[in-house]
C-alpha cells in the first residue's frame, strides 16, 4: 500500500469478526476443531499484518456470550485452544511488542485460564507496538448492561451522559472502531462493540477466516480508505 494511505487514511482501531472456522472445516470433512485451529494461525497472521501496515488497535470476536450454547464438547475445544494459545504464544506476542487486553465478561472463566488471562496482560502492560483487545465472552448488549449496573452500583444519581458511560465499559480507554470487518459471508455484527461502533464503517469478506490474509486486509482497508466518514453532519 502506499506511503499517503498508511499515514492519513489507515484506521486507527480495527475490529474483527472471525467468522467461518466451522464451515471452512465442514468443507474439508475435517472436525470443527481443526477449524478452530486453522483460525488461530490465521490471527497470527493477521496480528502481524496490522502491526506491519500501521494499525495501532485490533480486536477480534473470540468468543460470544451466545458461544456457551454451542456443543459442550466444541465449547471445551474451544477453552483448551484458549488456554494453548495464550500459554505458547505469550512470548511472542511480547516480542512482537504487542499489548494484549481481554474484553467481556472474564469472571465466568476457570481460575486457571484467568491466572493465564492476568499473566498475559501483565506481562504485555507496556508493548506500544499494536494493542490487541481479545473480546472474551463478549456480547454488545451484556457491555452496555454492565457499564449501567456499575453506574448504579456507584450510587450516582445525576444526570447520565455518554462519558459516564462509556467509563464502564470493558475497555474505556480503546478508541471507537474506525472498520468492522466480518468474514465468513455473512452480513451482521452479532452483538460486536455495539455502542462503540456506532459509526464504524462495515467491511465484509466472503472469505472462510482460516483463509483470511494479509492480502484481504488489505482490500478491507483499501476499502476503508475510498469512503468520507461524515459521522452524521451531512
Amino acid at each position: 500500500m502506499g506511503e499517503a494511505l498508511e499515514t492519513s487514511k489507515l484506521p486507527r482501531h480495527v475490529g474483527i469478526v472471525m467468522d467461518g472456522n466451522g464451515r471452512w472445516a465442514k468443507k474439508r470433512h475435517l472436525p470443527r476443531v481443526i477449524g478452530h485451529q486453522a483460525g488461530m494461525k490465521a490471527l497470527e497472521r493477521i496480528i502481524d499484518a496490522a502491526k506491519e501496515i500501521g494499525i495501532r488497535y485490533l480486536s477480534v470476536y473470540a468468543f460470544s456470550t451466545e458461544n456457551w450454547r454451542r456443543p459442550s464438547s466444541e465449547v471445551q475445544g474451544l477453552m483448551g485452544l484458549f488456554r494453548y494459545y495464550l500459554k505458547g504464544k505469550m512470548e511472542q506476542m511480547h516480542r512482537r511488542n504487542a499489548r494484549v487486553r481481554f474484553a467481556g465478561r472474564m469472571n465466568v472463566f476457570p481460575e486457571d485460564i484467568l491466572k493465564i488471562v492476568a499473566e498475559a496482560e501483565e506481562k504485555t502492560k507496556d508493548n506500544d507496538g499494536i494493542d490487541v483487545i481479545f473480546c472474551t465472552n463478549y456480547g454488545g448488549r451484556q457491555e452496555i448492561l454492565d457499564a449501567v449496573e456499575k453506574l448504579l452500583a456507584s450510587g450516582f444519581n445525576g444526570t447520565v451522559t455518554e462519558e459516564l458511560l462509556r467509563g464502564g465499559m470493558y475497555v474505556p480507554d480503546v478508541p471507537d472502531p474506525d472498520l468492522l470487518i466480518r468474514t465468513g459471508g455473512e452480513l451482521r455484527m452479532s452483538n460486536f462493540w455495539l455502542w462503540e461502533g456506532a459509526y464504524s464503517e462495515y467491511y465484509f469478506s466472503d472469505a472462510f477466516w482460516p483463509d483470511f490474509s494479509r492480502a484481504e486486509l488489505e482490500s478491507a482497508l483499501l476499502s476503508y480508505a475510498g469512503r468520507e466518514r461524515r459521522f452524521g453532519t451531512a
